[in-house]
């Protein structure tokens, strides 16, 4: 007998990662418009406003993809190790990181293991 719903991450996680780069696409379509070429005319507010949106959509798209990465993750290992502890956060962050650091070499893939595992842990005591 289930004494407790089984709680999902994977929704809370995508949508937080979501909204995070939607917020970091704003801010980098703002600091870099899309200007090019040295005969680069002024931009219109609908071309701005185009490019802003476009960049926020790639990049709420980029980030709920490691969104969903890091709660998949976090939920087998909790899964498997059948705690619930900061460790797997950690672990979690690790591999989410590995991941995307492997895709450039093997060195930036212990980088990006370590900083994501890193900021993980720091995060999950913030939380908890």
């Amino acid at each position: 007998m289930i004494r407790r719903p089984p709680r999902s991450t994977l929704f809370p996680y995508t949508t937080l990662f979501r909204s995070l780069g939607a917020a970091i696409g704003l801010f980098s379509a703002s600091v870099d418009p899309n200007i090019t070429g040295t005969n680069a005319e002024q931009q219109t507010a609908r071309q701005v406003i185009t490019d802003m949106k476009n960049k926020s959509v790639a990049y709420a798209k980029n980030f709920a993809i490691v969104g969903a990465m890091f709660a998949a993750t976090e939920c087998a290992i909790e899964s498997h190790r059948g705690k619930s502890d900061w460790k797997n956060g950690t672990l979690s962050g690790a591999v989410t990181g590995g991941l995307i650091g492997l895709r450039a070499g093997v060195k930036a893939g212990i980088l990006g293991a370590a900083g994501f595992a890193a900021f993980s842990t720091i995060i999950d005591h913030y939380l908890r």
